[in-house]
C-alpha cells in the first residue's frame, strides 16, 4: 500500500505580518555591510553614509547636491556681504575723522580771521591813518553809459 504525503497550506501569517492572499510577503532591503575602517576620517565616512543613503531613497543624488551647492552659495554670500559692509564701515569712520578735522580747520581759521578783522583799526592807527567821519553812497540803479543812450 502506497501513501501518498499530504500537504497543508494556510493562509494564516506569523504574529505581526499581515499579507493579502495572493501577494508575496514584503522583504526588507538588503545591502552590503563593509568591514570597520578605522583609518578614514569621520567626514569620509559621512559622505559614505551619505551616498548610501541617497541610493537607498528615491530622491535622487542630484537633490542634494544641489542643497549643497546653495547652502555653500549662501555661505559664501553671506560673508562677502558681511566683508564689504565691515569695510565701508571703516572707509565712513576714516571719512568722518577727516570731516571733523576739516571743520576744526575752518573754525580755527574763522577765529583767526576774526582777531585780525578786530584788530585792523588799532593797527590802521598805529601806521598813521586816521579814520574815515563821514560815508557817501553812490546809487548807480538808473545810470546808463554815455556810449549807450548815443546807440538808442
Amino acid at each position: 500500500m502506497a501513501t501518498s504525503s499530504r500537504t497543508i497550506r494556510s493562509n494564516a501569517a506569523p504574529a505581526g505580518r499581515t499579507h493579502e492572499a495572493g501577494a508575496p510577503p514584503a522583504r526588507p532591503d538588503l545591502h552590503v555591510v563593509t568591514g570597520n575602517r578605522n583609518h578614514s576620517s569621520p567626514v569620509t565616512r559621512g559622505v559614505e553614509r551619505l551616498f548610501t543613503w541617497t541610493r537607498t531613497r528615491k530622491a535622487p543624488m542630484l537633490n542634494v547636491v544641489i542643497a549643497m551647492v546653495f547652502l555653500a552659495v549662501c555661505l559664501v554670500g553671506s560673508l562677502t556681504l558681511r566683508t564689504q559692509m565691515v569695510q565701508q564701515a571703516f572707509e565712513q569712520t576714516q571719512v568722518q575723522g577727516h570731516i571733523a578735522t576739516l571743520t576744526q580747520d575752518v573754525e580755527d581759521d574763522q577765529a583767526k580771521l576774526d582777531e585780525l578783522q578786530a584788530s585792523l583799526p588799532r593797527k590802521a592807527q598805529d601806521m598813521g591813518m586816521v579814520p574815515q567821519q563821514g560815508s557817501i553812497a553812490i546809487d548807480l540803479n538808473g545810470y546808463v553809459a554815455a556810449n549807450q543812450k548815443e546807440r538808442r
